[in-house]
């Protein structure tokens, strides 16, 4: 009941947001919030109980996306409902891609494109809800909305701020009751539609359809919604990592298929969102943290969630209860959730990404470029029918970010796969040869990286000795214009080494700095070495400069 009360009413609010500010009529959203519940319900249990490859097999609650509400409304005002559905159909299959191929998508959407994305999200929705904060009835006491907002946001900020750890996930609903209790004394918390709802029964029926006209204004939408779907793709991975170190007692390898699993039942969830035309939905942003605080990871608390979420469904006086809640306090409660969101981002490009100049400077003008076309600061008369496309912020921000990133000298990365046995030195050696060769590196470049090489496998295989599994070693050379990056990553055979490292990223935080090992040698060799370890896997990553005299031979 915790966890769940908090998704409802995070689902029911945000589809009012979303419909309301878009122009669309109370059946729709009816029928919108009805739909969105059951969803999350199928895809809750889901979750918990996995069917085939859709599912993590841990407690992951479902509640509405905040990375969807800037872009759901303008396709909803612009193009309809029909057009919407269609939209979020085509995203979907983009997160089925990316739990199917993590390892693929990682080269594109690094931490800096992620983290730049999150950020623009929040800007792109903001002005949408600065409107909110004085929408209130014709006739209204003009004090009513200022006072209305300052108390929810207050209310909101103290608790966020001050309030003991356990208590803070009670924060919206207590700044929503004092909002709305604040409203009803101007007038503004309407109850006749919460008495004329029924308490068990369907909404009217609202189902928009679908437009598959493919207009112009679908191309130009299409881009940020596929944004946004890969970006709440990769949020998902990050946290289907971390419910698993908080569901076990004692510390465990990473399940890579539980979060494959994670990342395809948010997949479904957003096709179903789009055959429902509904607004898509992802992991709760507070399902984690409540598992953590309370303890609670059973498989069956998450079955019951979503059984909890279906029973809701079916109570329209819940959903009455909840819409009635007024444009002032919702857009209040916004405001500090796009802040931390907000600062989310940020904290994705700087402990994610290891931020220094290059990626700062990504970061930095992709998400003012982004803000400029936004807000039409930048060619707003010149793009003629390319307005559309290229004014919305979340698309020619992202795609910015991933140019900038491709082009800004990060290079070209090759790999290859064996056994972790002091045999593979020769085929590791080898390797080099052939690299170093293309580069037109000379023998003492080649013979620095071998002996770096040697000491990282010698390093591994002695720590190797006390595991009863066999393991795999990927070695990868990142070339750059005056050094070169290798990276030794070991691992549990069996398993795709590629994508464990793409999911490792998303919880870099988890991941602990191990400085027992001997690695002098490689210390003399390289400008710096790092040997990170995460339960069964090693990454060891040296950096060797390439001094200006041998770079050629």
């Amino acid at each position: 009941m915790q966890s769940t009360l908090l998704a409802v009413i995070n689902v029911v609010v945000i589809s009012a947001i979303v419909i309301r500010t878009a122009g669309g009529s109370d059946a729709y959203l009816s029928w919108a919030t009805f739909a969105a519940l059951v969803i999350c319900g199928l895809v809750t249990t889901l979750q918990s109980a996995p069917v085939g490859r859709i599912g993590s097999g841990y407690v992951l609650t479902m509640a509405a996306s905040q990375s969807f509400i800037a872009i759901s409304v303008t396709a909803i005002a612009v193009g309809g409902p029909g057009m919407f559905a269609v939209l979020v159909l085509i995203s979907s299959l983009l997160q089925f891609a990316l739990g199917a191929r993590l390892a693929l998508f990682r080269r594109v959407l690094t931490p800096t494109v992620v983290g730049t994305t999150v950020m623009l999200v929040t800007v792109t929705v903001m002005p949408i809800i600065f409107d909110l904060l004085t929408d209130v009835p014709a006739g209204t006491d003009g004090a009513a909305a200022p006072v209305v907002a300052t108390t929810t946001f207050v209310t909101l900020l103290v608790l966020v701020l001050r309030a003991p750890r356990p208590w803070r996930i009670w924060t919206p609903v207590i700044a929503i009751f004092v909002g709305c209790i604040v409203s009803a004394g101007f007038g503004l918390y309407e109850v006749e539609g919460i008495i004329g709802a029924s308490w068990f029964g369907l909404p009217e029926l609202g189902w928009p359809g679908w437009d598959f006209g493919f207009g112009v204004t679908f191309w130009s939408l299409l881009p940020a919604f596929v944004f946004v779907a890969l970006v709440d793709g990769m949020a998902t991975c990050g946290d289907a990592i971390v419910i698993q170190r908080v569901s076990w007692r004692q510390p465990r390898a990473t399940d890579y298929r539980a979060v494959q699993g994670a990342v395809s039942a948010t997949g479904l969830s957003t096709l179903l969102s789009g055959l429902a035309g509904t607004v898509p939905n992802k992991v709760h942003v507070l399902s984690v943290g409540i598992a953590e605080i309370t303890g609670v990871t059973a498989r069956r608390v998450g079955v019951c969630g979503g059984i909890i979420f279906l029973v809701a469904a079916f109570l329209p006086k819940i959903s009455a209860l909840l819409q009635a809640i007024p444009n002032p306090v919702i857009a209040a409660y916004t405001i500090v959730f796009m802040g931390i969101l907000f600062s989310a981002g940020v904290r994705i490009i700087v402990t994610q990404s290891g931020l220094d100049y290059r990626k700062a400077t990504v970061a930095g003008v992709s998400f003012w470029i982004g803000m400029g076309f936004q807000n039409g600061w930048i060619l707003a008369d010149s793009l003629g029918r390319w307005n559309g496309l290229l004014g919305n912020g979340i698309t020619t921000g992202g795609l910015t970010a991933i140019f900038l990133t491709m082009a800004m000298g990060v290079s070209r990365s090759r790999d290859m796969e064996t056994d972790l046995e002091m045999t593979a030195l020769s085929e590791i050696r080898g390797f080099l040869g052939r690299l170093c060769a293309r580069q037109g590196w000379g023998p003492g470049t080649n013979d620095r990286l071998c002996l770096a090489a040697e000491e990282t496998l010698l390093t591994l295989v002695r720590q190797d000795e006390t595991r009863d599994e066999a393991r795999r070693l990927r070695v990868a050379a990142d070339v750059r214009r005056d050094a070169i990056d290798l990276e030794f990553v070991a691992a549990v055979g069996g398993t795709n080494i590629a994508d464990r490292i793409a999911v490792l990223e998303e919880a870099e935080a988890e991941m602990a700095m191990e400085n027992a090992v001997s690695l002098r040698l490689l210390r003399h060799l390289s400008s710096s070495v790092s040997h990170r370890q995460y339960h069964d896997t090693d990454i060891v990553t040296v950096r060797i400069k390439i001094e200006k005299a041998l770079r050629r031979s």
